[in-house]
């Protein structure tokens, strides 16, 4: 009997909660069977220009604006546009470049980053530094006498340089001789060896280096070019991914791992850890991670792929495993990192869409376009007349009077290759032309002899200047005004898609909830 009571108690309270949260968060609209929450409204509506304030008409105008655009994303999943390979692959490289702020203590990494940058502005003289050196290769079996034979030579030849003034020509002379890289290059922070980067971000331009080494090998640097430190804001990110790239792993993501490691109860088994350093593996299990071990199996595969010692190994298998299991929980811990990949996935989505329903449309279909033009041709008109004809720069009066007769008897689509065959075919032309549609302030001739402009000075060779066309308050045909058509198509594509999905469409709006938008 009390146990009956206690389970009562329980449904109770969870039907008290279900309540309590559908009356936070109720249904705003049904789409087609899909529930729409208040919260996923507001957030939408809130990023928009509508939302200057919450008035029944801009909630009301907006509500019809979100229900398109859900309308819209539904037809290009029914189309399967989120199935496609490009799809995925783009959805999949926002996730992982999303992640990355997730990943890391962003505090941590910044305050390492900036250490290292003002220890290096400090310190240093550049931010970058064109470089050419004098460099022997180094093998790691070298011997000893044969490493105290090239430091001895690299020293000769540095005592040599000493000697010259100004020795730019000698220094080179001696990189085409004796060192194994030729070229000059460009050395930025973190690029390159620590002994190489104390080296020449010491040097002023000029200035030549005694001989040191470096895991490489022995150089002698001469520093040709300076550039100046960036700013901080400009370097933090590339710090940071040179850091974790020279070191492993950078101090912010160390950081959060650590964290990780408190929150999912990371338990390290020292039996499982001691018998995979001394054997090289196991089948026991190496550490738990909230309640689930993980063990020789799983580390063998990850092994097999990273190739370094057990130790080594072992510590990058925790990291990873920790890492990836924190990656697959994001979309639970985090509301904000779920709205995002969203927002990423419907933005996609929508111009997909868009594009195959509207844009290309918009654009390729000829006959759609000439349609409409006639249809809609009176909203086409110009504010102004334009001129449609030819201006004619002529060498004498005659030749324009001539002209001007003769293109009388020819269609104007002919009109330029008639003149270039009938009086330019010799070796000296009669004429230059231009040939188009002219408002006022395109041509300085027309606006002369045609809109009674300003005086336009006459084309050198060719002083005397004609015109022959005609004067219109209105295209002929569409493709004379073709942007201006694309983009009213454009408007009237959209609209009647929109009127389509709506027609087939089944919505549901909650007025009541609507009106307590922002407002709860």
């Amino acid at each position: 009997m009390v146990l009956m009571v206690r389970l009562l108690l329980v449904f109770v309270f969870l039907g008290f909660g279900l309540a309590v949260s559908a009356q936070d968060n109720p249904v705003l609209m049904r789409i087609n069977g899909k529930e729409i929450y208040r919260s996923e409204f507001e957030r939408s509506y809130n990023k928009s220009s509508f939302s200057v304030g919450t008035d029944r008409k801009s909630l009301e105008a907006y509500a019809n604006k979100f229900i398109d655009f859900r309308l819209k994303i539904e037809a290009a999943e029914v189309a399967g546009l989120d199935t496609s390979r490009v799809f995925r692959k783009e959805q999949d490289d926002y996730r992982r470049c999303l992640i990355k702020s997730y990943l890391t203590d962003e505090e941590t990494a910044e305050q390492a980053a900036r250490q290292y940058y003002d220890r290096m502005k400090s310190g240093r003289r550049a931010g970058r530094v064109y470089v050419k050196h004098i460099f022997k290769y180094l093998p790691q079996n070298i011997s000893g006498h044969t490493l105290r034979e090239m430091e001895s030579g690299m020293d000769s030849i540095y005592k040599t340089l000493a000697k010259e003034e100004g020795g730019a020509s000698s220094f080179d002379a001696c990189v085409e001789q004796y060192s194994d890289e030729k070229k000059a290059f460009w050395v930025g922070w973190l690029q390159m060896p620590v002994e190489f980067e104390d080296i020449v971000f010491g040097l002023n331009v000029g200035e030549i280096s005694r001989p040191f080494l470096t895991p490489q090998g022995i150089h002698i640097v001469k520093v040709l070019e300076q550039r100046d430190v960036l700013p901080f804001e400009n370097m933090k990110d590339e710090i940071i991914r040179c850091q974790s790239r020279r070191h492993g792993m950078d101090k912010g993501t160390r950081a959060f791992v650590e964290k990780l490691k408190k929150e999912y109860h990371y338990m390290p088994d020292k039996a499982g850890i001691d018998e995979l350093l001394a054997k090289g593996s196991t089948s026991r299990a190496l550490f738990t991670l909230d309640g689930k071990a993980y063990g020789g199996k799983e580390f063998a595969g990850f092994a097999a792929a990273y190739p370094a010692g057990t130790r080594r190994q072992l510590e990058a298998f925790t990291v990873k495993t920790i890492l990836d299991y924190e990656n697959s929980r994001l979309e639970l811990k985090h509301p904000e990192f779920c709205e995002l990949l969203q927002g990423h996935r419907d933005s996609m989505l929508l111009a997909e869409i868009t594009d195959r329903e509207v844009e290309k449309r918009s654009v390729a279909d000829e006959a759609g376009l000439k349609a409409y033009f006639e249809a809609h041709r009176s909203d086409f008109h110009w504010d102004k007349p334009r001129y449609k004809g030819i201006v004619l720069h002529c060498t004498t009066k005659r030749v324009a009077k001539q002209v001007r007769k003769f293109l009388k008897q020819i269609p104007e689509e002919e009109w330029v290759d008639a003149i270039r065959l009938t009086f330019n075919a010799g070796d000296t032309p009669k004429m230059q032309v231009e040939q188009g549609l002219f408002a006022p302030g395109d041509n300085a001739y027309v606006d002369d002899l045609v809109f009674k402009g300003k005086d336009a000075t006459p084309v050198l060779s060719f002083p005397f200047t004609a015109v022959q066309g005609r004067k219109q308050k209105g295209p002929d045909s569409w493709q004379e005004v073709r942007g201006l058509l694309a983009d009213a198509y454009r408007n009237y594509l959209e609209t009647r898609w929109v009127a389509k999905l709506r027609a087939a469409a089944k919505v549901e709006i909650d007025q009541e909830v609507l009106k307590t938008v922002n407002n709860h």
